[in-house]
């Protein structure tokens, strides 16, 4: 079965990985189909490193004929909420893949934990144990000495079974007391020292409510809910390594031995300038540090969406990156480059000036107004041409224009002359400046000959600059983001350092008029700046607010 499978279209790669080798080996097995899952908890938004695991989980299971689910892992009730649910389901939604009917709550499977917790200590693998987390840490012992057996271990059956049913009807405080398994506390493996498998906690659930005041422990519960639901291939990160032998642990121990699931590490993704910490990106926002969780220069995926990239953008980044064991850091320009990939034969290009600095033609009719033919994008002749009006005073690039230009300086200076894009070659003649010494206004003459299409071949200019008329366009806020962080803060040795620069906001920025009655969510790319979108929040039907998502060129070389 395995061998008819193929790599086309999976976003996985064009070539294998190791986890395919497994799935591969297991197809050629007793195994029929696989069944994946991802499993958010949902304790803040999803980012790009969950993107990651998401199109791992429903690629594979679409390549292979199988099926993925999409469950919440809602175990800890205190720093849960229905916000964050919803948010999930959108972002997995916008990626573009599709879990059907197969929406789980690890809550749902709270009664079935709670038998399996009973079984245990019935069996005698399992105690109620009165240790303090303090104590506890001091009886663990090191990855160099073994651990030291709690004093509540050799409780009867009896016992055990009385208070824990004590502890689900609510008698005792949080922290009193816990349910532990009873397996080895001088494992060299740590997580196997008798972990605890449910806690106290008198807090309400999002879905249960008050029902219950036990809750069990993720390393108790998340092999369970795979087993419950048929898993094939539990696919989770590195450190959970570790944490393997105590998942098959469970899984044995709760009855499932039949094609139980696998469970298969990948190195997370780690991403320069990016924050991957979902508690860290939770404090920025809590702290007032971003405009929320979908703030544009979050990693999140509600904040790539606000950005402006595109779900095919984020698949192929995640497609090119690959999976592996070892753990690496992948350069962010790669995501830039994926959405300028994506974006480039998409969009309809429109000439928009960012730092205004007037331009008067004075050889041109003062009430002449000529309209352009210009191209919506000259990689796709598909998407056709509009009209720009041509007028004898327009607005350029601020940084277009110098007074005395430097060595292969090819835009407008004194006795320079250049092209104006589709329209004529201009000289210029004079420029004004202000009080304060500031040129405020470039003087130039035109050549009526050289107007673009006529087929004027008698010389040729170096420079082509865009520009926007002064009396017929429309006026917009522009937001230009760069990396939101200096350093790797993820780096445990480092201090999370946030680039001053990530936000400048240019609130006189005019374009063309052909860009009026643009729609929130449309993409366009300024001609010589960038790839921008029109803002979904801060748009206005008076006002149109654009995010830059990403510079038209840069440093970043594909290898």
């Amino acid at each position: 079965m395995a061998e008819e499978k193929t790599m086309e279209n999976s976003g996985l790669g064009a070539t294998g990985n190791f986890i395919h080798n497994y799935i591969q080996a297991d197809l050629e097995g007793e195994l029929n189909k696989i069944h994946t899952r991802f499993p958010p908890e949902p304790n803040g938004y999803l980012h790009i490193g969950h993107a990651k695991s998401i199109c791992l989980n429903f690629g594979l299971a679409k390549l292979y004929g199988g099926k993925c689910n999409l469950r919440f892992d809602d175990t800890n009730p205190t720093k849960e909420d229905v916000e964050y649910v919803e948010s999930i389901q959108e972002d997995v939604k916008w990626l573009g893949f599709d879990w059907e009917d197969r929406l789980y709550y690890a809550s749902s499977y709270f009664q079935k934990y709670y038998e399996v917790a009973v079984k245990l200590i019935k069996e005698g693998k399992a105690f109620v144990c009165d240790l303090t987390a303090e104590e506890m840490r001091q009886y663990r012992g090191t990855l160099s000495t073994p651990g030291k057996e709690s004093p509540y271990r050799n409780r009867s059956v009896e016992e055990n079974l009385e208070l824990f049913e004590r502890m689900k009807a609510g008698e005792f405080p949080d922290g009193s007391h816990t349910l532990r398994a009873k397996i080895d506390m001088a494992s060299p493996n740590i997580n196997m020292r008798d972990p605890v498998l449910y806690r106290i906690s008198h807090a309400a659930h999002h879905t249960t409510g008050t029902e219950w005041c036990i809750y069990p422990m993720y390393d108790f519960a998340h092999p369970l809910e795979d087993a419950i639901e048929g898993i094939t291939h539990s696919i989770c990160t590195m450190e959970f390594e570790d944490h393997r032998p105590l998942y098959d642990w469970v899984v044995r121990e709760a009855g499932y031995t039949v094609n139980p699931p696998r469970q298969i590490e990948f190195a997370r993704l780690g991403m320069t300038n990016t924050v991957m910490s979902k508690r860290k990106l939770r404090a920025l926002v809590e702290d007032g540090l971003v405009d929320g969780w979908d703030d544009p220069r979050m990693p999140t995926i509600s904040g790539l969406r606000r950005r402006g990239y595109t779900p095919e953008s984020i698949r192929d980044f995640c497609e090119r990156i690959g999976v592996s064991k070892a753990n690496s850091m992948v350069d962010s320009g790669l995501l830039d480059y994926c959405i300028r990939d994506d974006l480039k034969a998409k969009v309809p290009v429109v000439m928009a000036v960012l730092d205004p600095l007037k331009l008067v033609i004075t050889n041109y009719p003062e009430d002449q107004v000529e309209m352009m033919e210009l191209e919506n994008n000259p990689e796709n002749p598909e998407l056709g041409t509009r009209l720009a009006p041509f007028t004898r005073e327009l607005y350029i690039e601020r940084e277009d224009f110098m007074e005395e230009p430097v060595k292969k300086f090819f835009r407008l200076a004194p006795g320079k002359e250049v092209r104006l894009k589709g329209a004529y070659f201009v000289t210029c003649t004079d420029f004004v400046k202000d009080e304060n010494g500031n040129v405020v206004e470039v003087h130039c003459t035109y050549d009526p000959e050289t107007r673009s299409g006529s087929g004027f071949e008698g010389r040729k200019v170096k420079g082509t600059l865009h520009w926007v008329s002064a009396s017929d366009n429309v006026k917009a806020t522009a937001r230009l983001y760069d990396y939101m962080m200096l350093d790797n803060p993820d780096d445990p040795s480092g201090e999370m350092i946030m680039n001053p620069n990530s936000l400048e906001v240019k609130e006189n920025v005019i374009i063309e008029k052909s860009i009026a009655g643009a729609q929130k969510g449309q993409r366009y790319q300024f001609m010589r700046n960038g790839y921008y979108i029109v803002d979904t929040k801060d748009t206005t039907e008076d006002h149109l607010v654009f995010n830059r998502i990403v510079p038209l060129k840069s440093s970043f070389k594909l290898k």
